[in-house]
């Protein structure tokens, strides 16, 4: 049931993420829409091998101006015009979304009161109108990334969707404010009378020869909301990379459970073939009872998998990670591939679990139900040991790689010991058994009673063993990852920042901000940064990098910024060169002096020279380029901090206090920075917590299931020893010990796991080794010998009260 759970949520996203859209708003009078590609491409190969590493560009992809008028000569078109999107601040709190009035017409705009704008002139919606407390003839005031600029209210407009507070100026102004005069977000286009939008928007493809990308219907939303495509991105990661290693987990886990239920019924099997039953029969009833079970408990379990798959969609909606419009869709797909899945598990587990008692003599079979056979199978030791060595192998790769390489060579790292450790786990719990029943043999005669126990029945302890592991590693590497990230991003950004104030603004600082607050008395360097996002082309991918733009010179930069530079100088730092993190350059095969391939954040290409490498980009950085390189590639170009360096001696206060004054914006010391860019941290934290918590607590349920069937199936045996003169305490005592054998295996073997996958990982992402927050970890252990005890304790006490001494069965 949980199985299907999980399979049936990780689905649902999946396919969410396949079929997500979302329907125009502003765009939704306009037939035909024309935008550029929200994807950057990178082809290699040619003929049969050419492959294209597409990405989603950091931020929106513009049309060349110039393309209007090939839209506009388009047969069957009857107008076209460029629409642009410019985001402003007021002098009052809050922000104005500028369009150009050229677009007005194909959006629902209409003018209330006024005349359209000309040169120099703004028309303001009723919301912006009082927002601003103007009327028509009054001036406005706005904030745009290069400057504050002044207009005349020349009319009130309403529009049919709101989008907040909205202006209007000429189309030319429009572009010019928004830092890219030459370029426009899309083209809209209205078919001529007798043209059908389908048939305009062949014409338009045939135009521009795939220059451009033509949207009609649900697809315009997707023009007009480019953030559509990274929430496709990250459900289809969700439901795909994160939904394939759970369904592993889940799956592998289900069917460890049905071959455990299997092989605790090898005396009725025994039995059965005793009294003349063939292995046919054996296997036809292993496969009637699957398949009467497996199907009634996918069933049961698609309703919560379709809760969780509500709730999570939802957290992520909340958090901004989708956009709102955006819907889950739930069909049949999903729900019959987790019954399919739990079905094929169970079978195949249950016939493999049944294949050997079914084949061997009934003679045979009696002596191995009654005394545990020690000898594993031939194939499953060789598919284990092979496990075993393709994880050690693919630990030293992922330990030579760095960056994302080591993180993606390690994913396979925990899958593979996980699998050794499910294949070989009668060798491994043996060994568990002897090895931490040591001490046990030294105790009192419940302890020596458990080890001895433990180390004859290594089949029953594995299957108790395997779901801790589970629950341990997978938990433990997701949570960490996060922790080690942390903890290497804020050591590097507490040593990184060496400002000694901070402005910031809640919609961003103009350009001139910087220039502005060098003039403060009392600032020895001013320096203002953009940050965004940039596409690194690293052999055949493109990897997304967090990018700054900075203004003013290397030497003003390293005042306020320390990024402990290795090679080169942050000095040489212009236009048409870049420095970048260490780890980066390495995975890119550059050194200084080199050229840089990447894509700007509107995909733009560029091969700037590399000037210096440094070491702290992840807390600060990975590409540092000059303000302007960025500035004309954004959507929004204001600066998002300013970071100022007092003049040595200078009283901090007084300074803070005289920014204040001068530029009227939020000033805060170093830690205002840190606490920024913890904001964008959120969701990735947040993302790990939940599927450590999703992974780590089904592993949990399943190992509870797993000590209780085992406790369970000992009746006989506790009622022995009952009867033989243990008291019941001595037996409980003796259960206890074997729980906590139990729970220590598995949070040894869980922890190897971890660090085999964590070390490799955490150096190729960080350059340190992971961190591992003790109180955490002691949580995990609790949370593990908590639950290996009240999985056993509850039913053996369960079971004793049943098989009282003189009534054991």
């Amino acid at each position: 049931m949980m199985t299907a759970m999980i399979v049936s949520a990780c689905g649902i996203l999946l396919e969410t993420g396949v079929r997500a859209s979302v329907p125009p708003e502003r765009y939704a009078s306009t037939p035909v829409v024309v935008a550029a590609d929200q994807r950057a491409h990178h082809i290699t190969g040619r003929g049969e091998e050419r492959e294209d590493a597409s990405e989603p560009v950091p931020d929106r992809a513009r049309l060349d101006a110039a393309l209007v008028t090939t839209a506009a000569r388009a047969p069957g078109t009857a107008a076209a015009a460029p629409d642009t999107t410019v985001p402003l601040r007021t002098a009052s709190p809050g922000t104005l979304s500028g369009h150009g009035w050229g677009a007005a017409p194909f959006t629902g705009v209409t003018l209330t009161t006024g005349t359209p704008p000309r040169a120099g002139d703004v028309v303001l919606d009723e919301g912006a109108a009082r927002a601003t407390d103007t009327g028509i003839g009054d001036s406005v005031t706005v904030s745009a990334p290069d400057g504050r600029y002044a207009f005349r209210v020349s009319g009130i407009a309403r529009g049919t969707a709101e989008d907040g507070p909205t202006a209007w100026f000429t189309d030319a102004r429009a572009r010019a404010l928004s830092g890219h005069p030459r370029t426009v977000d899309a083209i809209l286009v209205r078919p001529a009378s007798g043209t059908s939008p389908d048939r305009l928007a062949a014409q338009l493809k045939d135009a521009y020869g795939g220059t451009a990308r033509v949207h009609t219907g649900d697809g315009r939303g997707a023009a007009e909301d480019p953030s559509l495509a990274g929430a496709r991105e990250l459900l289809i990661a969700l439901g795909g990379s994160f939904g394939g290693i759970a369904t592993a987990v889940a799956v592998f886990t289900a069917a460890g459970t049905v071959a455990l239920s299997v092989g605790q019924r090898a005396r009725e099997v025994a039995l059965l073939r005793a009294i003349g039953a063939t292995p046919r029969q054996i296997r036809r009833s292993i496969a009637a009872e699957a398949l009467l079970v497996a199907p009634l408990a996918g069933a049961l379990g698609c309703l919560p998998g379709v809760a969780l798959a509500h709730w999570w969609f939802g957290q992520l909606k909340d958090k901004g990670a989708i956009p709102a419009p955006v819907e889950l869709s739930v069909s049949w797909i999903p729900l019959v591939t987790a019954v399919g899945a739990g079905l094929v598990s169970s079978l195949l587990a249950g016939l493999m679990a049944a294949r050997r008692p079914a084949r061997i003599k009934p003679g045979q079979a009696l002596g191995e139900a009654a005394v545990e056979r020690l000898r594993p199978g031939v194939v499953r030791t060789l598919l284990g040991t092979a496990a075993l060595v393709g994880g050690i192998v693919l630990a030293g790769v992922a330990a030579s790689a760095s960056g994302e390489d080591a993180a993606n060579t390690a994913l396979g790292v925990v899958m593979l010991f996980m699998l050794a450790v499910a294949l070989l786990g009668p060798l491994v719990a043996r060994l568990c058994a002897w090895l931490i029943g040591l001490p046990l043999r030294a105790g009192a005669a419940p302890a020596v009673l458990a080890s001895a126990n433990t180390l004859a029945n290594a089949r029953r302890l594995a299957s108790a063993i395997t779901p801790i592991v589970l629950a341990v590693a997978f938990s433990s590497t997701l949570v960490f990852l996060h922790t080690s990230e942390d903890h290497a991003r804020a050591g590097q950004r507490r040593a990184g920042i060496v400002a000694d104030q901070v402005v910031s603004a809640p919609g961003g600082l103009p350009a001139d901000t910087a220039d502005r607050a060098a003039s403060v008395p009392g600032v020895a360097a001013a320096v203002g940064v953009l940050r965004t996002g940039v596409l690194v082309t690293t052999g055949s991918s493109l990897q997304g990098e967090t990018a700054q733009g900075v203004s003013g010179s290397g030497r003003a930069l390293a005042a306020v910024q320390d990024l402990d530079v290795r090679t080169g100088r942050l000095a040489d730092l212009g236009p048409g060169r870049v420095a970048v993190d260490a780890s980066l350059a390495q995975s890119a095969h550059v050194r200084v002096g080199d050229r840089l391939r990447l894509r700007l954040p509107d995909g733009t290409k560029a091969a700037p020279e590399v000037v210096a490498t440094y070491g702290r980009g992840l807390g600060i950085a990975r590409v540092t380029l000059p303000r302007t390189a960025l500035a004309a590639h954004v959507t929004s170009a204001f600066d998002a901090d300013v970071l100022v360096r007092d003049d040595a001696g200078a009283d901090r206060e007084a300074v803070a206090a005289a920014l204040g004054k001068r530029l009227g914006e939020q000033i805060t010391g170093r830690d205002g920075y840190a606490a920024a860019e913890d904001r964008d941290r959120a969701l990735n934290a947040w993302s790990n917590t939940t599927m450590a918590a999703v992974l780590g607590g089904f592993a949990a349920v399943a190992a509870a299931n797993t000590l209780v069937m085992t406790v369970l199936d000992r009746r006989r045996e506790l009622g022995t020893l009952r009867l033989i003169g243990s008291t019941r305490r001595q037996v409980l005592e003796m259960v206890r010990w074997e729980a906590l054998l139990v729970a220590t295996a598995g949070v040894a073997l869980g922890t190897a796991i971890a660090l085999a996958t964590l070390v490799p990982m955490a150096r190729g992402l960080t350059g340190e080794g992971p961190y591992v927050p003790p109180l955490t970890y002691a949580g995990f252990v609790g949370a593990a010998v908590a639950l290996g005890l009240a999985a056993t304790a509850l039913p053996a006490r369960a079971v004793l009260r049943r098989e009282a001494p003189g009534g054991a069965r």
